[in-house]
């Protein structure tokens, strides 16, 4: 059930239309023939975190500009060509669409703004084109004047630092991760539901972490920031690892160990506590001696356990001690005792499907173009200008059957509220003054929808809606018949947009996940076979990140797969921590762990060709048997040795618990 709006989200949208009034008043003192673009900017906007809006506002600025040029550039060249000039169109929203979803940052808003920036500006100009020039100035400086009054109002009035919200998302991010760490050590099946959690929010804090750079808590808090990022990347596959090891030693005759069960107990107890403190020790007796996986399958269980469980608390603590640094000044950089985490970012892109959307975009604006130019309709440029902006929004949606539902429900409210506006209400307003309290019921509702999650682009795309429908162009003078040719064109693109989407898109989320799940495969038939050492972070955090984006999507398609996202991110570091190790390992260890790898790799090309999840090779068990027994005799002969070669006897036995569960592992002789 949806909750009522709190106090921070009526302050957010009490700004909001300041700002969008702000920016009215001033658009209607130049007399600019577009007034309500100034208005309907600043939704475009606004967020409710202040250092969000200036990096929204910085490179909206850059794209309306972009856009704007190409307008002038492209009218006067292919005027006369109206089919040429769709098509120039399309070809532009087509690339940059493409490159505003490869984006995952700010930056973004360069490209798409100047998507819809050429049509908005182009289209219109058809009928006047030796006018380009002066109606591409005029849009640049409606869209500037709404940024401007939404950064000014976000900055001056109330200002929401990104740092507390980060630092309060990072502690809720946090919590779900202890959560999820209690039931694995208890064997809750509750665990499933905590990781799906962490692994949808973790791409929402790297967006506010983005956004922080705009904010002015300066280098310090960043840095924070980014340390706290790159050890939860490691948090996770840790802690689905020591799920699967837990469960094979539960399932084991020998079940857990005594001294283990104590460690379990004490670490839940000081997760519990939440506090950034060094955990217990008590699992110290299980580090002694690596050979033991080698000579007994359980006791190799028992000791990789107790090896994830003090790297957990570890990593736990520094996490806590990054949390809490964030947005404070005075807090030194904490002492960090585990190994660094990969500096490298990798982000997952499935070019194919960004490539569709973004083509679907580009056609549904050549075909909306068409019906225009065959049908002679005056007001139709308007109609394919605002189709092009709910179009270039939908191209980033995976089930847009269910945004489009939602949109065109809101879109008829917004007709009718605003139509009502227009010709009842607005002519009854003899003064700016009355205009603004007209127009303060349907904007506080739109700026109250941005503030909540899940609704900021039907919130943007209605402002658009409410703004054209509306067609504020002066207070005293209403145009009737000018005004509803206007509105209908912007109805009639509210229309094509959602269900241009839902015909060219049908296939939905299941679709994207399931290509996820492919790439997964073939990144772990990589990790498996990689020979450049300077790719492992960068191959670990694309799994990591590919992880994120298939958890939602599963999740909104129903698939069952909604294991494997997790099963490849074990497989993937595990074989990542085996090449690693390969150059330190002696030949003899180093022949049998290589036939490991070659078998995952074999068996995940399997996968690839079969196009679906098949069993892995049986004789992978023995494949791993002796690559333990390698490398634990190793150990014996190496002081240095025990401590160097734990991690790698750990990513063998998740190797064999991961990919032939219950299958134990017969001692090498």
């Amino acid at each position: 059930m949806a909750s009522w709006p709190n106090a921070r989200q009526w302050l957010f949208s009490l700004k909001a239309f300041a700002a969008a009034m702000l920016a009215l008043y001033i658009a209607l003192a130049l007399g600019l023939p577009r007034p309500y673009w100034a208005m309907a900017t600043v939704y475009f906007v606004s967020h409710p975190l202040t250092g969000a809006t200036r990096s929204k506002a910085a490179y909206r600025v850059a794209g309306t500009v972009l856009g704007a040029t190409a307008a002038v550039a492209t009218v006067p060249q292919l005027v006369n060509m109206p089919i040429v000039l769709m098509g120039a169109i399309a070809l532009w929203i087509t690339v940059l669409v493409y490159l505003s979803l490869l984006q995952r940052t700010p930056r973004s808003y360069i490209c798409l703004l100047a998507a819809y920036t050429l049509p908005i500006v182009a289209l219109p100009a058809v009928s006047q084109p030796a006018q380009i020039f002066d109606i591409a100035v005029a849009r640049i400086e409606e869209i500037v004047i709404g940024i401007v009054c939404a950064g000014l109002v976000g900055s001056v009035v109330f200002p929401a630092k990104v740092a507390p919200a980060l630092r309060a998302r990072a502690a809720t991010w946090l919590a779900d991760a202890a959560a999820w760490a209690s039931d694995i050590l208890a064997g809750s099946p509750r665990a499933d539901d905590s990781r799906h959690r962490l692994a949808a929010d973790i791409l929402a804090l790297d967006q506010l972490i983005s956004q922080l750079a705009y904010d002015t808590e300066g280098s310090h808090t960043l840095r924070h920031a980014r340390a706290l990022r790159q050890r939860m990347t490691m948090l996770m596959p840790l802690l689905s690892s020591l799920e699967s090891v837990l469960q094979a030693l539960r399932s084991h005759p020998g079940g857990i160990p005594p001294n283990l069960r104590e460690a379990l107990a004490a670490t839940t107890a000081w997760l519990g506590a939440d506090a950034a403190t060094p955990g217990p020790a008590t699992m110290g007796g299980w580090l002694a001696d690596p050979r033991a996986g080698a000579a007994d399958w359980h006791a190799g269980l028992a000791a990789t356990a107790a090896d994830q469980l003090q790297r957990l608390c570890t990593l736990y603590a520094e996490c806590r001690a990054l949390q809490q640094g964030i947005g404070d000044r005075s807090a030194g950089a904490p002492l960090l005792r585990g190994d660094p985490a990969p500096e490298a970012a990798g982000h997952h892109h499935d070019h194919g499907m960004l490539l569709f959307g973004a083509v679907s975009s580009g056609l549904a604006v050549f075909c909306a173009g068409l019906l225009w130019i065959f049908s002679g309709w005056e007001e139709g440029a308007g109609a394919v200008a605002v189709a092009s902006i709910a179009c270039c929004f939908f191209a980033a949606i995976d089930e847009p059957r269910r945004m489009a539902g939602a949109f065109l429900r809101w879109s008829t409210v917004c007709l009718l509220v605003s139509s009502g506006y227009l010709f009842v209400v607005v002519p009854q307003a003899h003064t700016f003054e009355a205009l603004a309290a007209m127009l303060a019921l349907p904007y506080l509702g739109i700026g109250l929808l941005i503030a909540r999650p899940g609704f900021q682009l039907i919130a943007m795309l209605l402002s658009v809606n409410t703004a054209s429908f509306a067609n504020v162009q002066t207070v005293f003078d209403v145009d009737f018949l000018g005004t509803f040719n206007t509105c209908l064109a912007s109805a009639a693109a509210m229309l094509f947009a959602p269900l241009w989407s839902v015909a060219v898109r049908p296939f939905g989320a299941r679709a994207a996940a399931h290509r996820l799940v492919r790439a997964s495969w073939q990144d772990l038939a990589q990790a498996a076979t990689l020979r450049a050492a300077d790719g492992d972070a960068r191959l670990g955090a694309r799994m990591l990140d590919r992880l994120g984006q298939l958890v939602p999507r599963l999740g909104a398609a129903g698939d069952p797969l909604s294991s494997d996202g997790f099963h490849a991110l074990q497989v993937g570091y595990c074989a990542l921590a085996l090449q690693k190790a390969l150059p330190a390992l002696p030949t003899p260890a180093r022949k049998p762990v290589r036939r490991v790898l070659a078998a995952v790799a074999r068996h995940f090309r399997a996968r690839l060709r079969a196009g679906h999840a098949v069993p892995a090779p049986a004789g992978l068990a023995a494949a791993v048997a002796e690559a333990i027994a390698g490398v634990a005799a190793h150990s014996v002969h190496s002081a240095t040795g025990r401590a160097d070669h734990r991690g790698t006897l750990g990513a063998l036995v998740v190797l064999q618990v991961t990919l032939l569960p219950g299958i134990a592992v017969a001692p090498s002789r």
